[in-house]
């Protein structure tokens, strides 16, 4: 009896120090908080310690304890639990007031910056965003953009009227009129370099802007690009033709974008060129890809932009950006491209879409006419056939402009910078053309002579005609029946199979067999000549020779010739008449059928149809 009561104020003594270690273990809001949510006060205050203990055990688990008031047997068991309950609570609290240290840090932190940002936007408002550096590089770019050399000579010279782009005139009216209408069309030119495809698109806005039923006004651009140097991203990262949407993540949007991973739409040329002009030049040199997609915009008249981080309703998107995102960038534009490649060489899709027009290759004439206005621009005086040596050595009329320009800078560099009263003259030219290893375009030489077996052919490449010189020799075979014929084999198989063919129409129209002579022809220069085209001249070569009559030289001729003697259509012949026509050629003998691809008002050169080799031998060679 002794021993228990001796258990029990040590049990009553225990419990009365778990509850005052609980106190303060718990915030005394908690330790209130606990008694009431598990309706422990009579516990609490009960003068039975088991009752105590169990209120002690109730608050430091928060409920979690199950197993009734502890009786004798389980005491011990229940002061140890309690144990494990304080600890945990102690290491909880502990951790706690850890992490409650590092957020109270981190907030320290943030304040701080924050607080520093505050206080360097005022010193950027009282002092501006420039420092000494800043300033040192601003001063230096004003410093450069205070020097200017001069205006761009190729620019002083360039056509800015019609006027001046010389030998177009029939492609400038085709395209203004396709241009100056109120529904103007889009537009491919084609034609060889440097004949004014630029200038006239550029001059062709202008034009159309002073005329009220078209649609533009002042503020229509001519946006122009070079599609040999647009580059662009299949993913989408960049284009600069059709824009590209700059991602918070990956590429970096405006900063105060990036901040809230706002991406940010970027429009390209075409929506530059709204209401205008976009001339892209090369536009056959595009990415096919492009091509397509930009065949897209022209259809729907703008650019539509999407990203996986726009969110339609995030309130703090801008209202640019949402109008971008939502209804796409405006691009109703004209489009003009300008290609040196033929017409079978542009996207199908692209050229269905678009009307055509021709720019035709430059004469002579044309380029001497260029050169003296662009000297009349230069304020310079040309000595007699300066103009017609520089028409030697190009057929563009950029090419020539560049040769003029060489020389006045070679005249005035030696007359030291005077430029009144300068003069540049034929050794002037030589010089530069020495120097600059330029070599003749076409080798010009007297047409008017005639020569037994020699002929020129027409070729083509590209936009550009040329005449092709040929000749042939025939002599008695030592054998009758073992004649042999010879033929450049660089000319090619079909220009070889021309040669047999003559043999078989030769028979036919002189009576003579090739058989008993031996023929060599030979197209001058090693050419390859690509296709059939050379057979009525080649046959019209062994014809003068066997019979030894002239060939007329200011003729050249141009079509297939048949087994049975026929001249049947080749291709370009619109190009070889102006090929023939810069040669000095006054007279073209073209097969009967291809008389429709002669040029329309056509000057400086005869162009006459003709049906067999007959008809070939009576224009061409003297009787």
């Amino acid at each position: 009896m002794q021993n228990l009561n001796k258990f029990s104020i040590t049990l009553d003594s225990q419990v009365n120090i778990l509850l005052d270690t609980c106190k303060k273990v718990l915030d005394g809001g908690v330790f209130k908080g606990r008694i009431v949510k598990h309706k422990l006060q009579k516990h609490v205050r009960s003068k039975d310690p088991l009752e105590k203990l169990y209120a002690i055990l109730m608050i430091i688990s928060d409920g979690r304890y199950s197993n009734g008031i502890p009786s004798g047997e389980t005491v011990y068991e229940a002061l140890d639990q309690v144990n494990v309950y304080m600890a945990e609570e102690v290491a909880r609290k502990y951790v706690q007031n850890q992490v409650e240290v590092e957020v109270e840090n981190f907030l320290m932190t943030k304040q701080d910056k924050y607080m520093d940002d505050i206080r360097l936007s005022i010193i950027k408002k009282k002092k501006g965003p420039e420092n000494t550096g800043t300033l040192r590089k601003y001063e230096n770019l004003e410093k450069l953009s205070s020097r200017e050399l001069t205006e761009n000579l190729m620019v002083h010279l360039r056509p800015h009227k019609f006027s001046e782009i010389i030998g177009q005139e029939r492609a400038i009216k085709s395209l203004i009129s396709k241009i100056a209408s109120p529904y103007p069309q889009h537009i491919i030119l084609y034609g060889p370099p440097g004949v004014g495809k630029t200038s006239a698109a550029r001059l062709a806005l202008e034009e159309a802007k002073q005329l009220e039923y078209t649609p533009y006004d002042d503020d229509s651009k001519f946006v122009e690009v070079d599609g040999t140097t647009l580059r662009w991203d299949p993913r989408e990262i960049t284009n600069p033709l059709l824009g590209s949407v700059h991602d918070p993540i990956y590429q970096g949007s405006k900063r105060d974008l990036a901040e809230t991973g706002i991406p940010e739409p970027k429009p390209g040329l075409v929506t530059e060129a709204h209401g205008g002009i976009l001339f892209i030049d090369e536009i056959g040199e595009l990415d096919s890809t492009l091509q397509n997609k930009l065949l897209k915009v022209l259809e729907d008249k703008k650019v539509e932009f999407s990203s996986a981080y726009y969110d339609p309703d995030d309130e703090t998107v801008p209202k640019y950006i949402k109008y971008l995102f939502d209804n796409g960038a405006p691009a109703d534009f004209v489009l003009i491209g300008a290609t040196t490649r033929e017409p079978k060489d542009i996207n199908p899709a692209l050229r269905s879409r678009c009307t055509e027009v021709y720019f035709e290759p430059l004469t002579s004439m044309d380029i001497v006419k260029i050169i003296e206005e662009s000297s009349k621009k230069l304020d310079v005086r040309l000595e007699d056939g300066v103009a017609e040596e520089i028409s030697k050595y190009t057929i563009e009329g950029r090419k020539a402009i560049n040769i003029l320009s060489d020389v006045y800078s070679s005249v005035v560099y030696k007359n030291k910078g005077i430029r009144d009263g300068l003069v540049i003259t034929l050794k002037d030219i030589e010089e530069v053309i020495s120097i600059n290893r330029l070599t003749p375009y076409d080798h010009i030489e007297e047409l008017n002579q005639g020569e037994v077996g020699k002929v020129y052919g027409l070729g083509v490449s590209g936009y550009m005609g040329s005449t092709i010189e040929i000749e042939a020799v025939t002599f008695k075979s030592n054998e009758k029946g073992k004649g042999k014929i010879r033929f450049n084999e660089t000319a090619g198989s079909m220009a070889k199979d021309s040669v047999f063919n003559a043999t078989s129409v030769i028979r036919k129209v002189c009576g003579v067999d090739l058989s008993d002579y031996d023929v060599h022809v030979n197209i001058v220069g090693g050419g390859n000549i690509d296709g059939p085209s050379a057979g009525a001249a080649i046959t019209l070569a062994i014809i003068s020779s066997i019979t030894n009559k002239e060939i007329r030289g200011d003729v050249a001729i141009t079509g297939e010739i048949s087994l049975r003697g026929k001249v049947k259509p080749v291709g370009g012949v619109f190009e070889k008449i102006y090929g023939a026509r810069r040669r000095g050629i006054k007279k073209v003998l073209i097969p009967k059928e291809n008389i429709k691809d002669v040029p329309y008002e056509l000057s400086g050169i005869e162009v006459i149809s003709v049906d067999t080799i007959e008809d070939v031998i009576k224009e061409a060679l003297r009787h």
